[in-house]
């Protein structure tokens, strides 16, 4: 068993950030208010082209601080007032003012944003033009990567591969979780200090107040909100299952709306984060553990996410937050549940079976009814392995082993669902030019 404490909480550090506002768009916003930093004076002309993943997820979904939607009022938002050394957070405490002032410079229809003829998931690339200089950025793998940067035709940084052509599985692009397994990981992180993860207990603060927004207000469709007065008339039961669905429907809820209120991200992504940590703090209030505990029930679920991603993809066809993070989230529970390597492997296995179909169309007010599925999902699967309950044998793409299941689903995911993701994207272009 290799010891990759070092290595598991520099990943921690590097994937679990405070992000404000649907990722994709800030990644966008933090591309624009970097290329504007660079070229030091008003942007005269613009080009900003993104993946196609990028250009999905962030199509129809609220921006903190404005009632606008989209790519358009994101990127706006960075050039005007964005500030790139607040990454992921980029958008966070914009004034009124500014977000004027950005709605101006979206209505006069100047920004020009299109899908990048790529198939990388995390590609943006801007480039700026002022009066008398030039400035180009890109971002690429990760949602606040820089990999290159050049102003006036002088590169600044260029840390970009010089060969596009090496392929994932050589050493240049060999990666931490590529080896792992997940029994490694859980004994792994039984033997972190609380010290160097204890941070991650900001996760829950950050994300559960985003939670008392959607569910004190209605939001969105208000997904949370319904839950909580179901159960508040008697309809549903305060257990576990439901009480976890609402608290991360309620903070997608509010999320999505476009609530100016930072939430911890887990593997570039808030919602990810919000179902990495939410469930798991749902259980917690119900059979309560100590801050430790919870800690490493934590990091668990966000090395468990990073392990899937690692196979799935940054952004795919599949939906990141209900088939990763809320696979994460069942190893969780399921080790503060105190089940055994088995059983947690049992309960992840449950978890693909059950989630492995569910489609990303885009990042939205519908995310949250995708989240409650999700975590309760989670809570069901770490139960139902508590008792035992888990195929013990080939169940469709879910091995005999997890981690033979989890390169399954990362095959369907990365190899089998790229034409799924070309059609979703036409799907919701056509449904936008009729609108």
């Amino acid at each position: 068993m290799r010891n990759l404490n070092n290595e598991f909480i520099e990943m921690l550090r590097n994937e679990v950030k405070p992000a404000v506002g649907c990722t994709e768009p800030v990644a966008l916003a933090l591309a624009c208010a970097k290329c504007k930093e660079l070229l030091g004076e008003e942007v005269i002309e613009n080009k900003m082209f993104v993946s196609p993943s990028i250009y999905k997820n962030g199509m129809c979904v609220g921006i903190p601080g404005t009632e606008r939607l989209g790519l358009k009022i994101a990127a706006a938002i960075g050039i005007v007032a964005g500030n790139s050394e607040n990454g992921l957070s980029v958008l966070e405490g914009t004034s009124q003012e500014q977000i004027k002032e950005a709605e101006e410079l979206m209505d006069a229809g100047r920004l020009s944003i299109s899908p990048a003829d790529t198939t990388e998931k995390v590609f943006i690339e801007i480039e700026f033009k002022g009066q008398n200089s030039t400035a180009k950025v890109r971002i690429r793998e990760k949602h606040d990567n820089f990999t290159f940067l050049e102003k006036d035709g002088n590169i600044i940084l260029n840390k970009e591969n010089k060969s596009k052509s090496v392929q994932k599985d050589t050493e240049a692009t060999k990666t931490l979780m590529d080896d792992a397994t997940l029994e490694e990981i859980i004994k792994n992180v039984e033997a972190l200090n609380y010290e160097d993860i204890k941070f991650l207990k900001n996760g829950v603060d950050m994300n559960l107040n985003m939670a008392k927004e959607g569910l004190n207000h209605k939001l969105g469709i208000g997904v949370g909100y319904g839950i909580k007065e179901n159960m508040e008339e008697g309809i549903i039961g305060n257990d576990i299952i439901n009480s976890a669905m609402m608290l991360t429907a309620g903070a997608s809820d509010a999320r999505m709306a476009g609530v100016d209120m930072p939430v911890m991200s887990s593997n570039g992504s808030g919602n990810h984060g919000l179902t990495a940590i939410l469930p798991l703090v749902a259980y917690v209030e119900k059979f309560p553990q100590s801050d430790e505990r919870l800690c490493k029930a934590l990091a668990l679920s966000h090395l468990t996410t990073a392990y899937i991603k690692n196979f799935t993809g940054r952004l795919s066809a599949m939906c990141g937050c209900g088939v990763a993070a809320a696979t994460g989230a069942t190893a969780g529970i399921a080790w503060l549940m105190d089940e055994d390597v088995e059983h947690i492997s049992g309960a992840v296995r449950n978890a693909v079976a059950d989630l492995s179909g569910m489609i990303c169309d885009g990042a939205k007010s519908g995310c949250a009814i995708k989240l409650s599925s999700a975590a309760a999902s989670a809570v069901r699967n770490a139960l139902l392995a508590k008792n035992g309950n888990y195929a013990k044998t080939v169940n469709g793409i879910v091995a005999e082993d997890v981690d033979t299941t989890i390169r399954n689903l990362g095959r369907v995911s990365d190899r089998g669902m790229t034409i799924t993701d070309t059609v979703i994207l036409d799907v919701m272009n056509d449904m936008n030019k009729a609108n």
